[in-house]
């Protein structure tokens, strides 16, 4: 095939195309047609050609796609889902709503202020005056580790220390000799000491065992519900455990 211009005639032809041509309206066809016709001007005879960009010929720019909008991060939390935490970071399983914290008729033993402590349907009663009372959901001891009988509040202390004492010890060797109060805690956010005993009134760090025979005979709740029985106590209050 020959397109009928020799190499340096070419050669000229595109020399020859600066500025000047730059500045004229080229003519669709004023190249020959034709292989060079679109080289020069990117269309073919006949076509339309397309747009000047800053007064020069040839291909307007193609537009720049812009980036999608950011979502606010109210709009991204608000897909996740809202369930209770674990201190390891896992789900955590939820309270029992028979367990929860609430004001009751009340006809049992005892009288206003004093507390009584019914192990087997796990709750813990805080009398009030007019036939009511206040009930806590509660973990218990688990088999082997119950227990009944009259004591009173001999202490109270918030985010308290736990002390393995050396008979769990014997069992679960494996526990720290001592770990501070915090979050991580067994003993939870309060602790109200029982007499001379080593049992407790004390909150936890594991929410989900109220309603449940798991402790060492220790009186466990949940750490909001210890912290409200606290507030509403003094030391020296009668507790009956049946």
């Amino acid at each position: 095939m020959r397109f009928g211009w020799s190499g340096a005639a070419f050669g000229l032809a595109l020399l020859g195309s600066g500025p000047a041509l730059a500045q004229a309206q080229v003519q669709s066809g004023q190249y020959g047609g034709g292989f060079i016709e679109f080289l020069m001007t990117g269309s073919a005879p006949g076509q339309p050609r397309p747009p000047a960009v800053d007064g020069y010929g040839g291909l307007a720019p193609r537009p720049v796609p812009q980036a999608a909008p950011r979502l606010e991060a109210r709009t991204r939390l608000a897909a996740l889902p809202s369930q209770p935490q674990a201190e390891d970071g896992a789900i955590a399983r939820a309270v029992d709503p028979r367990f929860a914290r609430q004001v009751v008729p009340y006809d049992g033993p005892g009288k206003a202020g004093s507390i009584v402590i019914d192990t087997n349907a796990k709750h813990l009663f805080l009398i009030q005056p007019g036939g009511q009372a206040i009930r806590y959901g509660i973990g218990v001891g688990r088999p082997g580790f119950t227990w009944s009988g009259v004591k009173t509040i001999s202490a109270k202390k918030e985010w308290p220390d736990w002390i393995p004492p050396a008979e769990m010890l014997a069992r679960r060797p494996d526990l720290p000799r001592h770990m501070e109060g915090g979050p991580g805690n067994p003993l939870g956010a309060r602790a109200l000491y029982l007499g001379t005993s080593l049992y407790r009134i004390h909150g936890t760090n594991e929410p989900h065992t109220i309603g449940q025979n798991v402790s060492s005979g220790c009186i466990r709740m949940m750490n909001e519900d210890v912290i409200d029985l606290y507030e509403r106590i003094p030391v020296g209050t009668r507790v009956d455990v049946i």
